[in-house]
C-alpha cells in the first residue's frame, strides 16, 4: 500500500516588484518602516547598517529618490523618479541556507521538527515557521564546520579579510568555546600562562581542561568606582621577569580588552612584549567585535598585534546570541592544534542559524565598515554631553584609569552614588517607571552598551530617567561606603595545587572557622570590584576571610559560594 507524502513547506511568496531597503527621510532621525515608505511615497535616504528586508530572486532594487530637493516628505509622486540600483549578492552561507530550506524534499533527517512542519505550536506562534525551516543538520550543501570546503570556508574567509586575520574560525559556543580553544592551543599540562586575576570564568575553566596553571596579575583598579581597568604592561613583565628567577617561563599571556565597561589596554605594547620572549598573546576581545571600524572607535587587537583573539559578535555586531570568532595573526600559534582543539570542544551539530548569522553580520559591516558606527557614536556622544549635565550624577571616562589606553566610546557607565543611590536602586527605578533595561548593574554604578540599533528616542528616554533621578533623589553622604581600594587581599596568595587537580580531587565543607590554611574547593568573587578572592587550588587566609566578612558585612554581591551565609565553605580534601 502507498503511503502519501506529507505535504511540502508552502512556497515563499513572489517577490514584489520592487525590494526596498529601510530609509531616512531628509527631515526625520530615524528609519521608517519600508511599507510606509511605499505607501507614503516618502523621498528618503538609506540607514547605514540596518537591516535589509528579504530579498527578491531579481538582481535589482527599485528606489524612489527625489527628482530634486524636497521640503515636504509628502510631496506629489510626480516629482520622482526611478533609479535601478545592483541588490548586492546573498552572503555565502546564508543564501546555501536559503536554497537548501526551498527545496521540495522528502527529509528524513534531524532535526524531528522536520523543516517545522512538526514545530512546536508555542514557539512557532511566537517567532514564526520561518526559524525552524532554516533550522537544518549539516546537509552536504550546507558543508561541514571542522573541514570546510563550500560555503563555510567562504564565510570564514570573507570574515578573515574583513577583520584582518590571517585565519578566522566560526564559533556556535561563544566566545567560552574560543577561550577554552586558545588557552588549549598555546598551552600543555604543567605550562605557566600569565593572566588577569579579574580574566572572565572560561579562562578558570580552560587551566582546568589545559592543566595549565596561572601566573596571576593585578588589573588597574578604581576604588571609587568599584570597577577594574586595563591591565599595565609593567606588571607582565614583572610577571615575566619574577617566573624566569623562579626558573619557569610563561608560554602565553591572555588578557581581556576592552572590559566589560570598554576600558581597553595597550595591546600594542602586550604583543611587543609577548613577542620580545617569543610567546603568543591572547586578547579576549568579547566585547570589542567592533573595534577598528570608526577612525573614533579605539584598533581592534589584530591591528596592534595579537596573536589570537575572540571576540562576541553577537554583543555589539548584529549576529545571534552564542555566536562568535576566533581570529589568529602571525604563525606563533600552530593554526591545526586551533583546529583540533574546536573539533574537540564544540558540537558536533552546530547549529546554522547562528553560523549564517555570522556570515550575516560579516555582510552587514562590510557594506560600509568605516561609517557603519558614525550614528551609534554620535548618540553616545550626545548622551555623554546631556549626562554631565545631570547634577549628582558621575560617567565613567579614561581619567579614572591613569594606564588606560583608551576607551570604547559605545559603552556609557553612569555612576549614582553622590544621588545617595546604589547601581541597583538606580536600575530598579529606570526599569520600573522608564523601560530602561542596562546591559550591566554595578554596586556603584550603571553600564549602558549603545549599538547600531540604538535610536535617539532610546538614549532621550535614558536621559530623561536619569534626570528624573536626579530630582527625585536628595544627595545624601556615602559615608559608610566600602572602600575596596586595599587589594591586598587578592594577591597575598599561594597555590597549594593546580585548578585542574582542585577541580578533580575530593572535596567537603568545612565551617568558615576551620578554613584558614585549608586549600579553597571553589571560585569566591566579590563585586566589586569583581576580581575573584579565593581561587580553586588556592590556600584560604586569614586576610582573604577577614576581607570577605567585611564586605558581605556592607550587603557587597558575593557570587560563587555554595553557602549564600558564607558560615561554611567548600575545601579540598588533602
Amino acid at each position: 500500500m502507498a503511503f502519501p507524502l506529507p505535504p511540502p513547506p508552502p512556497p515563499p511568496p513572489p517577490p514584489p516588484r520592487s525590494v526596498l531597503k529601510p530609509w531616512r527621510c531628509h527631515s526625520l532621525r530615524h528609519p521608517l518602516p519600508s511599507s510606509a515608505m511605499a505607501d507614503q511615497r516618502l523621498a528618503c535616504l538609506a540607514v547605514p547598517g540596518a537591516a535589509a528586508p528579504p530579498t527578491a530572486a531579481s538582481s535589482v532594487v527599485t528606489a524612489r529618490l527625489p527628482a530634486r530637493p524636497v521640503q515636504n516628505c509628502r510631496q506629489s509622486t510626480s516629482s520622482l523618479r526611478e533609479i535601478v540600483l545592483p541588490s548586492p549578492p546573498l552572503p555565502p552561507l546564508v543564501s546555501a541556507l536559503k536554497a537548501a530550506a526551498e527545496q521540495n524534499v522528502a527529509s528524513f533527517h534531524f532535526p524531528g521538527h522536520n523543516r517545522g512542519r512538526a514545530a512546536p505550536s508555542s514557539l512557532a506562534g511566537v517567532i514564526g515557521i520561518d526559524p525552524f525551516r532554516h533550522d537544518l543538520p549539516e546537509l552536504p550543501e550546507l558543508d561541514n564546520l571542522f573541514s570546510p570546503e563550500g560555503p563555510i570556508l567562504d564565510a570564514q574567509k570573507q570574515a578573515a579579510e574583513l577583520f584582518g586575520s590571517s585565519e578566522t574560525w566560526f564559533l556556535v559556543g561563544g566566545t567560552t568555546c574560543g577561550i577554552h580553544a586558545a588557552i588549549m592551543a598555546t598551552c600543555s599540562p604543567g605550562d605557566t600562562l600569565i593572566l588577569p586575576r579579574n580574566s572572565h570564568l572560561s579562562a578558570t575553566s580552560a587551566m582546568v581542561l589545559s592543566g595549565v596553571v596561572p601566573k596571576y596579575i593585578m588589573p588597574e583598579y578604581n576604588s571609587e568606582w568599584g570597577i577594574a581597568g586595563s591591565v599595565d604592561v609593567a606588571q607582565v613583565e614583572k610577571a615575566l621577569s619574577d617566573l624566569e628567577n623562579e626558573g619557569r617561563k610563561a608560554v602565553a599571556v591572555l588578557v581581556t580588552s576592552p572590559t566589560y565597561q570598554g576600558v581597553c589596554s595597550n595591546i600594542y605594547e602586550l604583543s611587543r612584549l609577548s613577542h620580545s620572549h617569543g610567546i603568543p598573546l591572547i586578547v579576549d576581545e568579547a566585547h570589542g567585535a567592533h573595534l577598528g571600524f570608526h577612525s573614533h572607535l579605539p584598533a581592534s587587537a589584530l591591528q596592534q598585534g595579537a596573536d589570537i583573539t575572540i571576540q562576541s559578535t553577537h554583543k555589539v555586531l548584529c549576529s545571534l546570541t552564542q555566536s562568535s570568532m576566533l581570529h589568529m595573526s602571525g604563525n606563533i600559534v600552530d593554526r591545526e592544534r586551533i583546529c583540533k582543539c574546536l573539533q574537540t570542544l564544540m558540537s558536533t551539530s552546530p547549529s546554522y542559524l547562528l553560523l549564517a548569522s555570522l556570515d550575516a553580520a560579516r555582510a552587514q559591516l562590510s557594506e560600509n565598515p568605516g561609517a557603519i558606527f558614525s550614528r551609534s557614536i554620535d548618540l553616545s556622544v550626545m548622551a555623554k554631553e546631556l549626562i554631565e549635565e545631570v547634577p549628582g550624577v558621575t560617567l565613567l571616562d579614561s581619567s579614572s584609569f591613569p594606564n588606560c589606553s583608551t576607551m570604547d566610546p559605545l559603552r556609557l557607565t553612569v555612576g549614582f552614588w553622590q544621588l545617595g543611590l546604589s547601581g541597583y536602586e538606580a536600575d530598579e527605578i529606570l526599569d520600573r517607571d522608564h523601560g530602561i533595561v542596562c546591559e550591566l548593574v554595578g554596586s556603584r554604578y550603571m553600564t549602558f552598551a549603545l549599538n547600531l540599533g540604538t535610536h535617539e528616542e532610546h538614549v532621550q528616554r535614558l536621559v530623561s530617567g536619569i534626570k528624573h533621578l536626579s530630582v527625585a533623589s536628595a544627595a545624601k553622604s556615602t559615608e559608610g561606603t566600602v572602600n575596596n581600594g586595599d587589594l591586598g587581599a587578592f594577591v597575598d596568595i599561594e597555590m597549594a595545587m593546580s585548578p585542574r587537580d582542585a577541580f578533580f580531587v575530593s572535596k567537603r565543607k568545612a565551617s568558615i572557622e576551620e578554613c584558614p590554611g585549608k586549600i579553597c574547593g571553589e571560585l569566591i568573587c566579590p563585586y566589586p570590584p569583581g576580581i575573584p578572592l579565593l581561587i580553586p587550588g588556592e590556600i584560604i587566609t586569614e586576610r582573604a576571610l577577614d576581607y570577605l566578612m567585611q564586605v558581605k558585612k556592607y550587603g557587597t554581591l558575593i557570587t560563587g559560594a555554595s553557602d549564600p551565609l558564607l558560615s561554611s565553605l567548600i575545601v579540598c580534601n588533602e
